[in-house]
């Protein structure tokens, strides 16, 4: 049964901006160590990758129907690759405690200007 979806959009050059004018300050704050490690391969275009991580944090907080309020922690909800190269969501901490019972669908995409993500939260009956 569908408990909640989730859908954002994100503008690169707003993450592109603020990776250009933060550096590791913005991504320590908000991406997990698998996410950097992922994003920072792609050396030019990274803040295009960082843009659809971002959008699937968005979007999975819109699923839980919090939003980035009541106790949301961006670091503890990341993305990682299947060996299939299918993203999904990675919960630690907190979040996993609240949040982990739910199986989580994730889909994302960008091009050069935005980047949006879709997550379906279902429960596990």
């Amino acid at each position: 049964m569908i408990y909640g979806i989730g859908h954002d959009i994100v503008e690169c050059q707003r993450i592109k901006k603020s990776v250009e004018k933060l550096g590791d300050r913005f991504k320590d704050k908000i991406f997990t160590e698998t996410e950097k490690q992922y994003c920072n391969q792609f050396k030019l275009n990274d803040y295009l990758h960082y843009a659809a991580r971002f959008a699937a944090k968005e979007a999975f907080s819109k699923a839980i129907g919090t939003g980035f309020s009541g106790g949301f922690n961006m670091k503890e909800v990341g993305v990682v690759n299947k060996k299939s190269g299918q993203p999904e969501i990675e919960l630690s901490g907190s979040m996993l405690e609240k949040w982990g019972h739910l199986k989580s669908n994730l889909t994302m995409s960008h091009t050069d200007r935005n980047a949006v993500a879709i997550v379906i939260l279902e429960t596990l009956e």
